[in-house]
């Protein structure tokens, strides 16, 4: 059986408001096989830019880790000091973020910000040596050779996702989290960027974490989907189980909401708002929306647990 290459145990992570603490990731702990791709969803504000960002320990003040441990193999990132962190950042652990276009530096040419990153990290390497390299990097991510010597502004939308894609793959790293890696494209672009992070991905046997709110493209590229409300894990299945027999409420809820072929013009809504984080209903965190609360749901907070082989849920009426 494949190892696990990342571990999240009973992360805990807080935003400093003038109101008070509000928990943004609730308590979250998983898993991540070599060569897995696991997908994050939900509503905006449940916490899965949060949970990302805390991982790779690239949290800025309001936000603070207060507790839980990041495992990666057998090092606890949460351990690490500030420089031992950014040497593992790229090299094991790598991020391709949201907006290429605020990612990238503006006046520095493509090929500078590879050389840059690989320097960082103490590849030494000669000018042509390191041209070979920008080279090759910019071929697998299916970029021509002349975008080296470009600058971010010149680039397309899907080229500077790929010139990302490129840096954050430069070190072979071990797990790649994307971000909303295509939230600013077409969907044409999205399925090309999409399917040059597959690829290389499969070169890599990296394990993936895909953060987005797009479940189609959820449904295409991962193989279990974790869904998030409220800071809180509710729901992590394999993801052709979470779209025929989905365990959680919200879950079911939000597979209904998707468009259908078959009901053309019919839209379903989930009924209500996210809880205000500051502030958070007591019980299940979901039931002041869910159709099928009871009165246990409004007084103790269901626990996160195994329902049925590789499933895990969070609900009394399971």
């Amino acid at each position: 059986m494949t190892a696990d290459v990342l571990r999240v145990h009973d992360l805990l992570v807080y935003y400093d408001t003038p109101v008070g603490a509000v928990t943004a990731v609730n308590h979250i702990s998983f898993s991540l096989k070599a060569g897995e791709r696991l997908g994050l969803a939900g509503e905006s504000g449940s916490g899965k830019s949060t949970l990302a960002l805390s991982i790779l320990r690239l949290l800025k003040p309001p936000g603070r880790i207060a507790a839980g441990e990041v495992w990666l193999d057998d090092v606890n990132l949460m351990t690490l000091s500030a420089e031992a962190m950014r040497q593992v950042r790229l090299a094991q652990i790598a991020l391709i973020p949201q907006g290429s276009m605020n990612s990238l530096n503006p006046v520095m040419r493509i090929k500078e910000q590879i050389a840059d990153a690989l320097k960082d990290h103490g590849v030494r390497l000669s000018k042509r040596q390191v041209a070979e390299r920008v080279h090759d990097l910019l071929q697998w991510v299916g970029l021509r050779p002349e975008v080296a010597n470009m600058f971010p502004h010149e680039l397309s939308g899907g080229m500077k996702q790929r010139a990302c894609i490129a840096i954050a793959m430069s070190l072979r790293p071990k797990v790649i989290i994307a971000d909303e890696p295509t939230s600013a494209l077409d969907v044409v672009v999205q399925k090309q960027v999409m399917e040059t992070l597959a690829r290389i991905q499969t070169d890599l046997q990296a394990a993936v974490i895909l953060v987005g709110h797009d479940m189609g493209l959820m449904a295409q590229f991962v193989d279990r989907l974790g869904v998030m409300y409220a800071g809180q894990l509710v729901e992590v299945s394999p993801v052709r189980d979470i779209f025929t027999q989905p365990l959680h409420p919200y879950t079911q809820m939000l597979i209904a909401s998707l468009p259908s072929l078959a009901q053309k013009g019919t839209f379903q809504g989930i009924p209500g708002l996210p809880p205000a984080l500051r502030a958070l209903p007591p019980g299940c965190v979901f039931h002041p929306r869910c159709p099928h609360a009871v009165e246990r749901c409004q007084t103790e907070a269901p626990l996160f647990r195994e329902v049925r082989p590789h499933a895990w849920a969070a609900c009394h009426l399971l």
